[in-house]
């Protein structure tokens, strides 16, 4: 039987708020378990069991339909970095959305810049910018979700080619600042991209692997793999298919509740019915697994979902948290 797996993954500031449905659930849920890369979990419930997932980059190469045949290609996430005293901060919120006018210009006028140097930049799907290389490279990078708040220094890539991917990542930001695409955002309002995170790499001419489930959400890697727009029911007793949805709101607000509506509910209909063995929900670094049996379990107490999770609540400015 398959399992629908959901992210939440939310970027922009937490407020706590209450959100009853699913607080129920994870009231009710059979197992709770520390999760570190969310992305390799998710991916085994679509993938028919492969263990790793492909590299994103790779993924959202082949995806734009602009694969090669050698060469190396990552992630160039926009970023929003604040320098203090003595170190450089990505701030919770500094993974940056932006959309594909924005990620074509950049694209272009990086093309202008860099060409002829080895490189050249691409968009995935969406605004998903790509930084391709000519020749395969050694390295290692960490995701930018995981240095959120913390000192970017620690989260640098390391790898015998190391060097010339931080280098490049300098040159990067200095042609970012005063870019015409910042004098827009500032115009706006929007926060300047300070530099591009370059992550999620791997052999651009790597295969990638048929999936077995859908996915939904606008994550970079599951994107990859057309996302679908609605869920997708299943009729009389069958099985469902197993899914990965990825959630990029909080808990308790209006496009949470439309969320919730559109895919929670559905899924939850689906373990009732039996046409899913289980339902995974995780944030953070917590996963909680859901099963029909455990449904059933209405006498326990359900708390703030945050709680759960361990998220810290910021509190409210009036000293209270909304319920």
């Amino acid at each position: 039987m398959p399992t629908v797996y959901f992210r939440i993954a939310a970027r922009d500031p937490f407020r706590p708020t209450r959100a009853p449905a699913l607080e129920r659930l994870l009231a009710r849920a059979d197992a709770r378990s520390r999760v570190t890369g969310w992305r390799q979990p998710a991916y085994q419930a679509v993938a028919g069991g492969a263990t790793e997932p492909p590299a994103i980059g790779a993924a959202q190469l082949h995806a734009s339909g602009d694969a090669q045949r050698d060469g190396w290609v990552a992630l160039a996430t926009p970023v929003h970095l604040v320098a203090g005293m003595s170190h450089v901060q990505l701030p919770a919120d500094g993974m940056l959305e932006i959309d594909t006018a924005e990620a074509d210009r950049l694209a272009a006028d990086f093309n202008r810049s860099f060409g002829g140097g080895g490189v050249r930049m691409a968009r995935g799907r969406g605004s998903t910018l790509l930084c391709v290389f000519d020749s395969p490279i050694s390295v290692q990078t960490a995701s930018p979700e995981d240095a959120l708040g913390e000192d970017v220094w620690t989260h640098q890539p390391r790898g015998p080619d190391a060097a010339a991917l931080r280098r490049l990542s300098t040159e990067i930001e200095m042609w970012l600042f005063g870019h015409a695409v910042n004098a827009a955002r500032a115009a706006r309002g929007a926060p300047a991209i300070s530099a591009l995170w370059l992550w999620g790499g791997g052999a651009a001419d790597a295969a990638m692997p048929a999936i077995e489930g859908w996915t939904a959400g606008n994550d970079a890697l599951f994107s990859a793999f057309a996302p679908r727009a609605q869920y997708p029911r299943a009729a009389g007793s069958g099985s469902a298919r197993p899914g990965v949805v990825v959630l990029s709101t909080w808990p308790g607000t209006p496009a949470w509740s439309e969320a919730e509506r559109s895919w929670l509910e559905p899924a939850v209909d689906d373990l009732k019915a039996g046409r899913l063995r289980r339902i995974e929900i995780s944030a953070a670094e917590t996963s909680f697994t859901v099963s029909a049996r455990g449904l059933a379990r209405f006498w326990r107490k359900s708390r703030p979902w945050w709680e759960f999770f361990g998220i810290d609540a910021p509190p409210a400015q009036d000293g209270r948290l909304d319920a």
